[in-house]
């Protein structure tokens, strides 16, 4: 019989803004950078943002991880302890570490093994296992089948892949261009980008060979390969982004989510590691969010066009063809719809153009300056689109934690309440109250109020009552809120 794995969906969290859509978008866990030693350091919070971020996890059974991920100086070892036990007094519930050294002064907390620490082959792993590391997060360079032999060497520990967002063109981030440039360490979270810039490559008598953003990457999209990992024993997936914005988060956080829960309907040996059910008020789309183009980074191999060398920046989704260009709009072929300040572009001979929509009539699009490189079979990319966006500002998700209800009466005047969750808490209260036989049958009216659960977590899935006592609805309502406190 095959045991049940507990898969986790980690999403980022640039602050508590995005941790907050994050969860209720149906992340499992997320992860988000502390005060400072964070390899993101434009991406810090405080010790109470974090905590909040707990608080709003714990419901739905959400782990919270911090990034202490940096190479540290001697003299920020204390600070970095005192802070890491800080944050775990507030309900952190691991470390994402690079710095051995921080690694061994913190034996004491959870602590995951960053990417940076090179974690490409058993060996590796099996050290970490030895050392206390409770996670490995793997470096992104490696194919299924070699993450499929780590896992059958080591099978102890769990592992931790990237399957979205930016990729670095060095090794898993080992890049030293900013700090020999610049004085600006990447691996103390002050990459200069250097990746993203236009460069031109000569050969050795200085003729041109090529030009252009020629260290660009694409983004990762490993959608395709989430049984895959799965199956090569994977446990937890993680987006990266903690520079990213609420959109960005709440639109692939919820692709994910839906990915992941499609396939555990299929393979019931995979659930999610966190409870609750999320209602999504949009339509998750990838393609409709930020984006240089998309690969899978060596999953199944070194493959060709890993490089977005037209722009650093996001392309979009491509959205149709020039059909014709009139004196003062465009005609488009496209099945897609268009919303005026749209921001398109387009590859004019190796070079990124784009211009904005000032007005869509249908697919007559009037733009606020005529581009002068469009013409008849252009190709146009949508790299703002407003109509998303828009909906992206909204509430778009609700998650819910189910929960049945019961109510019993025990004695002649004692009724015992209970709320069993669907992670299996119970919370259960005995209250005294003068039973009266009930003229009609209760059991429609006593759901009715145990069902009024507001904007709380939770949601009455079952409500089980034998309906035969009167019990007024204040006092029902008071009953359910000092039951449901208990949680």
């Amino acid at each position: 019989m095959t045991s049940t794995r507990y898969i986790e969906l980690l999403a980022p969290a640039k602050n508590l803004e995005t941790a907050l859509a994050a969860i209720s978008h149906g992340a499992d866990a997320v992860y988000i950078g502390a005060e400072r030693y964070g390899a993101r350091a434009a991406a810090g919070n405080s010790v109470e943002d974090i905590a909040a971020v707990v608080a709003a996890a714990r419901p739905f059974g959400v782990k919270v991880y911090v990034t202490l991920n940096t190479l540290l100086y001697d003299e920020e070892y204390d600070e970095a302890v005192r802070l890491a036990h800080d944050l775990y007094t507030a309900g952190v519930d691991a470390f994402i570490i690079q710095d051995e050294r921080l690694a061994e002064m913190l034996s004491d907390l959870p602590l995951h093994a960053s990417t940076q620490m090179d974690n490409r082959d058993a060996s590796k792993v099996r050290n970490l296992f030895e050392k206390g590391f409770l996670q490995t997060v793997l470096a992104r360079e490696l194919t299924i089948d070699e993450i499929r032999s780590i896992h059958e060497a080591v099978p102890e520990m769990p592992l931790e892949v990237f399957v979205h967002g930016a990729v670095c063109v060095c090794y898993s981030g080992c890049c030293y261009a900013s700090e020999v440039c610049y004085g600006r360490s990447a691996n103390r979270g002050e990459c200069a980008q250097f990746c993203r810039m236009p460069y031109t490559l000569e050969d050795g008598e200085g003729k041109p060979l090529a030009s252009g953003h020629l260290l660009s990457m694409k983004d990762m999209n490993r959608t395709d390969d989430l049984e895959a990992l799965l199956d090569a024993g994977v446990t937890s997936l993680k987006i990266e982004g903690r520079l990213k914005d609420v959109a960005y988060v709440k639109n692939v956080t919820a692709w994910y989510r839906q990915h992941l829960d499609a396939l555990f309907r299929r393979r019931s040996e995979y659930r999610r590691s966190s409870w609750g059910k999320e209602t999504f008020s949009f339509t998750p789309d990838i393609e409709r969010t930020f984006q240089r183009g998309y690969m899978d980074y060596f999953m199944h191999g070194r493959t060709a066009e890993m490089a977005c060398i037209l722009t650093p920046k996001s392309m979009g989704k491509r959205v149709g063809v020039v059909k014709s260009v009139r004196h003062n709009h465009i005609v488009v072929s496209s099945l897609c719809s268009f919303a005026n300040g749209d921001g398109l572009c387009y590859d004019d001979g190796g070079r990124l153009v784009g211009f904005r929509v000032n007005r869509a009539d249908g697919n007559h699009l009037y733009p606020h300056v005529m581009p002068s490189g469009l013409r008849e079979g252009t190709v146009l990319y949508r790299n703002q689109d407003m109509e998303m966006e828009r909906t992206l500002q909204g509430n778009t998700a609700v998650r819910k934690v189910g929960l049945t209800w019961t109510l019993e009466h025990t004695a002649k005047n004692l009724f015992c309440l209970t709320a069993d969750r669907e992670d299996g808490a119970r919370a259960q209260r005995v209250f005294t109250w003068e039973a009266q036989v009930a003229k009609t049958d209760q059991r429609q009216s006593i759901t009715d109020v145990l069902s009024r659960l507001g904007d709380t977590p939770y949601e009455a899935r079952e409500v089980r009552c034998d309906g035969d006592c009167f019990i007024p609805k204040s006092v029902l309502t008071e009953w359910r809120r000092e039951t449901i406190e208990q949680f």
